[in-house]
């Protein structure tokens, strides 16, 4: 059973990012500002920063682990109602003003939500919360050093779908035009298609129906003339000679 830990509290009190980017607070995530600079003073290079979350009407009722052993992990949340994670050291938190624009984003690993197994894992917040950080430092005797809590962090709740608004006129500009763009060209293709259609109609219409193409084929081959007029005529045959008839023959006799 733990028992409570004294440790040095550092007047720092997280809080979520003055960043102005989007998804700073969602549904199932914040996003908060590093605590550069903060422990330099306190922190060793081989201890351990560990980020707190409880929902916070169980803040109070936190004990800070002893040993390893205790660190609540995340599935811990929906029993005891606090967990431990994003385990770091100070050289992740440095006084550094390039690495200004970081944020440690609270409830970012979707892939441990459904893990049965005890992990440290940085799952997503399961409801709008609201939900109390603190920063805590761990050496191998136990709990070193850790800030105060943060002031209560309420997630955004997601919209029932029947409540959204569709009217158009809660629209971006952007998103108007191009659904007026779209809209066009979808009328201009149908209209493109409906032209075919109809210019292919007309010309069945005044060509008549088809002949029958077996029909066709027969009358090629009932041609009763021959033309070969390119083949010159032959002369007619000269009937044949008379045959000469034997006149009667004379016959000389002497006298």
């Amino acid at each position: 059973m733990s028992h409570c830990v004294f440790s040095e509290v550092i007047p720092y009190v997280p809080r979520v990012t003055d960043q102005d980017l989007k998804g700073r607070i969602t549904a199932s995530t914040f996003a908060l500002a590093p605590p550069n600079c903060v422990f330099d003073s306190l922190v060793n290079t081989t201890d351990k920063i560990w980020l707190v979350v409880t929902f916070t009407n169980a803040s109070s009722g936190f004990k800070n682990p002893t040993n390893p052993q205790e660190i609540p992990p995340y599935e811990n949340l929906y029993s005891t109602h606090a967990y431990m994670t994003m385990k770091s050291t100070i050289s992740q938190y440095p006084c550094n003003k390039e690495k200004s624009g970081r944020v440690l984003r609270v409830g970012n690993e979707s892939t441990c939500k459904n893990d049965n197994n005890p992990t440290r894992c940085n799952g997503p917040l399961p409801s709008p919360g609201p939900y109390r950080v603190k920063f805590l430092v761990m050496n191998s005797n136990g709990s070193k050093a850790e800030t105060r809590w943060s002031g209560p962090i309420t997630l955004n709740k997601a919209q029932v779908w029947q409540t959204l608004d569709t009217w158009p006129g809660r629209r971006s500009g952007d998103m108007v035009v191009i659904t007026v763009i779209l809209s066009i060209l979808c009328g201009v293709v149908t209209l493109g298609f409906l032209c075919t259609v109809c210019y292919e109609c007309f010309k069945l219409w005044r060509n008549g129906p088809p002949e029958n193409v077996e029909q066709q084929r027969q009358d090629h081959f009932q041609s009763g003339h021959y033309d070969t007029h390119h083949i010159p005529s032959t002369p007619p045959v000269p009937p044949p000679p008379p045959v000469d008839t034997p006149g009667p023959q004379l016959i000389t006799t002497s006298s």
